[in-house]
């Protein structure tokens, strides 16, 4: 992975002088990866930070990291106190920084723990069938279409683009198109320009990697690889004709819905990755007991407010959250292992 030099120019902790005594937090950092443009994602973290600073009555600061490797350095330097990781950023950090972080919740997505890597196109012809409005779910161990319709979203884990929660629960965003999708086989990007989304994503790169090699393609020589650096980039790609596959995870086409209002239909699902573990929250470890606790519970009591789901919907789509548990993320570190991310 590449190397990532972070300076945060505010010093976020002040310790008491004398030896053994507990650590007197006066000012928190909360550290977020790049999932939409930095500064549109800086802007949209601004309430939750009003938030956690309100409820734990010292300032609460928010920043968002160049890329996913920065918040490690962030977190394993401790010149971050929170981390809200995607899941492969945390596997990575535990191994770097063993003894510096723990994971205090896990994040839940409209009832799922988990999600996956999306496929995408803006070639229907591609497609095994006509594409439809609908969504991919994995289905016995098979990436199966499963249909919704202009008045019912697909029954899957992500909220797909097209539909929003309205007064009367799902209902379809009349000034979005809704999401098409259809089945192909990996084989349709041979020789195509496919944009992943960076070397640190989870579902952007290691799972679709991994899948693409267990079918018996190398991304390295059988495409022509891009770097979007951001979800809503490798989705923007597609629907610019600048690359002719992109891989998200899904439905990252609702983060450009707004500027991009027909993006559901330009830019066509046809396959996913296995299931991967949702994001994680993450803390360090030395902060006092009392205050880990105190910031889980404002994160929880905030996604149960009509306020705080919209705002955590905009930045990440989360919906709640649960008590992270490390062994969820083996899967994620045997699939780092596999793809020899820790090599010497």
């Amino acid at each position: 992975m590449k190397k990532t030099f972070f300076i945060l120019l505010t010093l976020s902790l002040v310790f008491v002088a004398c030896s053994g005594a507990e650590e007197e937090v006066e000012k928190i950092t909360f550290g977020f990866v790049p999932s939409a443009e930095q500064t549109d994602l800086q802007d949209n973290i601004q309430p939750l930070m009003d938030v956690l600073s309100e409820g734990l009555g010292i300032e609460v600061e928010g920043f968002v990291t160049s890329d996913y490797s920065g918040l490690i350095v962030a977190m394993g330097s401790g010149q971050a106190d929170i981390g809200a990781f995607n899941t492969l950023g945390y596997v990575n950090a535990m191994n770097a920084y063993p003894d510096s972080l723990e994971a205090i919740a896990k994040v839940v997505r409209y009832g799922s723990g988990s999600y996956h890597g999306t496929f995408f196109t803006n070639d229907a012809s591609i497609c095994n069938e006509p594409p439809v409005i609908g969504a991919l779910e994995n289905i016995d161990g098979t990436a199966t279409l499963v249909k919704g319709s202009a008045d019912t979203a697909p029954d899957v884990k992500a909220l797909q683009v097209g539909w929003v929660f309205g007064d009367n629960g799902l209902e379809p965003d009349p000034d979005h198109d809704a999401g098409l999708a259809c089945e192909a086989d990996l084989s349709v990007m041979l020789g195509k320009t496919v944009a992943f989304v960076e070397e640190g994503s989870t579902s952007g790169y290691l799972f679709p990697a991994i899948q693409l090699k267990n079918a018996g393609i190398d991304y390295q020589s059988d495409f022509d690889v891009i770097f979007a650096g951001s979800h809503d980039a490798s989705v923007l790609a597609v629907y610019n004709g600048d690359a002719d596959f992109g891989i998200a995870f899904d439905d990252a086409r609702r983060s450009i819905r707004k500027e991009y209002p027909d993006v559901g239909s330009k830019v066509i699902a046809f396959s996913i990755t296995e299931e991967i573990p949702n994001d994680v929250v993450a803390v360090r470890s030395n902060l006092p007991e009392d205050m880990k606790e105190q910031i889980y519970q404002i994160l929880s009591d905030y996604l149960a407010t009509e306020e705080g789901l919209a705002v955590m919907d905009e930045i990440y789509g989360w919906t709640d959250i649960v008590p992270a548990e490390n062994s969820e993320f083996d899967i994620v570190k045997q699939a780092a292992e596999e793809f020899g991310l820790y090599d010497e």
